[in-house]
């Protein structure tokens, strides 16, 4: 993708500002701010010094026609001109935050409940007879199908469902009360999705026979109400309809990006989808949101900056995925330069916050706490940002208090439940911290903070076999991070399934990229050839050897513990001229393996080496006690005769 011609880009200027104007009217408002803010990152002529004089009739001119925006049939444009004086109204009640008389601007009367319809009256039972209650539902629906629904236009319908929606969900916040309260979690449901459910679904049964033509929100809207309930197939199929109707409404891309768990399920749909910019930016923060990070998906992304080159939403996600491969300077840096360029920028500062604790930068912290709270003290970012600077400080009741805000401001805040995961794991509170994680894997199946966090929890409680579910589900999410296979590795080995562990543990020396595991090669006995100039984790090495001593496969164990040790120097097997990669030097796991090593020596007999990795260990200063006792027990043995059994 390379820079646009100016017709192309005069069309997209004009599909941009389109997308605000359709947004706003429809009150989703984030999505109209989506496409302001890409819009205004657009070069524009005008800052190329344009001499043209304000006074002068050139600057009269209009913007180039573009032919490809949405255009109303002429049903819809006779209904939006018939009911622009309600609609207004409706919007106002919406901007009030009074939702329910928003929807009753134009769907006022009963409205179908689904099973949850108010008791017959006695004569309605008598002309029902034996039909059932489950009936009921049907002449609500129709009447309000056809006496009301072909009266109003599309935008008039999605905004009145929309209003109650929204109603439905503030009564569900109400309705759940205190976080992680007896009522919090699933116990609540928003009452409404029945109601808003079955209006769509018979709006869209009648669909083909009305002659009207669908615009893309509505779609978005059942999408998202099929989501909620879980029917995300079927939810998938209409914000796919949707996106291809109505392209740039991002709200309905969010939609498909949550329902999607692996890079599998996100290339089968691409090919589903519209051809055009907006898939290529839905795709790269896809793989952003899946933490795949690649030199394709940067490239992608600096394709898509040369058109938006100041965005700050691109240059955010280019600051995630650097978050994503732990390349922390890089990616606090932008965040920085975004500080800096715009001050009063609350989104994402909750990750910004994540890299200045994991950095270890408290002032700097401290600093953006301080900035966000004076621009919004009142936003979920803002307290999680305010949360993490106590949680640096060590003080994880106030830190827990302001996760605690964050989530009553927004409970689908994913940040927020999983730092307070964290803090009710430092406090030893392991039921809290469950219930904690739980939720977060329930806003996001996508988090392998949280199903990491779940596995550590249940091995605080020895609870293994449950450790060992949960290490997997982050592990399958984030395949090329080693801590993660570590943590597989460590929970097969205590549930007894030794070869899986060691299986586990070499997966997270390939996650490394530190070696090129052979097919069906075993690494210890395969002279090393495949390490690249890399070094290896000890720590990992020597708990392969030690699951390899467990099933008595002495040699392997053997190996790895050498492995071990060879990470002390680094590898020494570089072409000549080439400069040779440092080691670890001597440490704890590095002294344990050399004392194994010794005493596995002494038992072969093989006095000389024993007594050279001994007296090695006498001088770096680790292990020291148990290997003068070996030197001891060695000269003893030598003396007694056995001499030196070394070949």
């Amino acid at each position: 993708m390379g820079t646009l011609s100016p017709a192309d880009e005069a069309q997209l200027k004009a599909q941009l500002q389109d997308a605000v104007i359709g947004c706003t009217e429809r009150c989703l408002y984030h999505s109209a701010k989506w496409a302001a803010e890409l819009l205004d990152s657009l070069p524009s002529a005008d800052d190329e010094g344009s001499d043209t004089d304000v006074d002068s009739p050139m600057s009269d001119a209009q913007p180039p026609q573009t032919p490809n925006l949405v255009r109303k049939d002429p049903i819809e444009a006779r209904l939006e001109s018939r009911e622009t004086h309600k609609f207004l109204l409706a919007k106002t009640y919406f901007d009030c935050r009074e939702y329910d008389r928003c929807a009753a601007v134009f769907l006022p009367g009963p409205l179908p409940k689904g099973a949850s319809q108010a008791p017959a009256t006695p004569t309605a039972k008598a002309k029902q007879g034996a039909k059932g209650k489950a009936k009921m539902v049907t002449p609500s629906k129709s009447k309000l199908s056809n006496d009301t629904m072909k009266g109003i236009s599309q935008k008039a319908l999605f905004l009145a469902l929309y209003a109650k929606y929204i109603a439905g969900e503030k009564r569900m916040n109400e309705d759940s009360e205190m976080i992680l309260g007896p009522q919090d979690g699933g116990v609540t449901l928003n009452k409404e999705l029945p109601t808003v459910s079955a209006v769509l679904e018979e709006w869209f049964k009648d669909l083909p026979n009305s002659g009207r033509q669908p615009q893309g929100w509505l779609e978005y809207l059942y999408g998202m109400v099929l989501a909620k309930g879980k029917n995300e197939q079927l939810a998938i199929d209409y914000l796919i309809k949707s996106v291809h109707q109505y392209t740039y409404n991002w709200g309905a891309w969010q939609e498909l990006q949550g329902l999607l768990t692996t890079m599998e399920e996100l290339n089968g749909i691409v090919t589903r989808l519209p051809q055009n910019l907006m898939t290529f930016i839905f795709h790269v923060t896809s793989s952003q949101e899946l933490y795949v990070v690649n030199e394709q998906i940067h490239t992608s992304l600096s394709q898509i900056l040369t058109i938006f080159p100041s965005s700050a939403f691109l240059k955010t996600q280019r600051a995630l995925l650097h978050y994503h491969n732990k390349d922390f300077d890089d990616a606090e840096q932008i965040f920085s330069d975004l500080l800096v360029s715009d001050p009063h920028r609350v989104d994402h500062l909750d990750n910004y916050s994540n890299i200045l604790y994991v950095m270890g930068m408290r002032p700097k912290l401290a600093f953006l706490a301080q900035l966000a709270t004076a621009t919004d003290k009142f936003r979920p970012e803002t307290c999680c940002v305010v949360g993490n600077y106590y949680s640096l400080k060590s003080e994880h009741e106030k830190a827990v208090m302001y996760f605690r805000r964050a989530l009553t401001l927004d409970r689908t805040f994913l940040s927020a439940w999983t730092l307070m995961g964290h803090e009710f794991v430092e406090m030893k509170n392991t039921h809290a911290a469950i219930e904690s994680y739980r939720r977060a894997v329930d806003v996001n199946r996508k988090d392998y903070r949280a199903w990491y966090g779940l596995g550590q929890t249940y091995e605080m409680l020895e609870m293994h076999s449950y450790a060992l579910f949960y290490h997997q589900r982050a592990a399958a999410l984030r395949p090329y991070d080693p801590k993660l296979w570590m943590a597989v590795g460590q929970c097969f080995g205590k549930v007894g399934k030794i070869m899986n562990g060691i299986r586990s543990y070499k997966r997270a020396l390939v996650a490394g990229s530190y070696y090129d595991a052979g097919v069906g090669a075993s690494f210890g006995s395969s002279e090393v050839t495949g390490l690249g100039g890399g070094i290896l984790d000890p720590e990992v090495l020597y708990q392969i050897a030690l699951l390899y001593e467990r099933i008595n496969n002495m040699n392997e164990c053997a190996a790895y513990m050498e492995l071990v040790l060879a990470q002390e120097e680094g590898p020494d097997y570089e072409e000549v001229g080439s400069e040779a990669a440092g080691g670890v030097g001597v440490t704890a796991t590095t002294s344990k393996a050399r004392l194994w090593l010794a005493r596995w020596e002494y038992m072969r007999g093989m006095y000389q080496r024993a007594m050279e990795l001994a007296n090695e260990l006498c001088q770096d200063g680790v292990e020291v006690e148990d290997a003068k006792a070996l030197v001891r027990d060695i000269r003893a043995r030598m003396e007694r005769g056995g001499g030196d059994a070394e070949d």
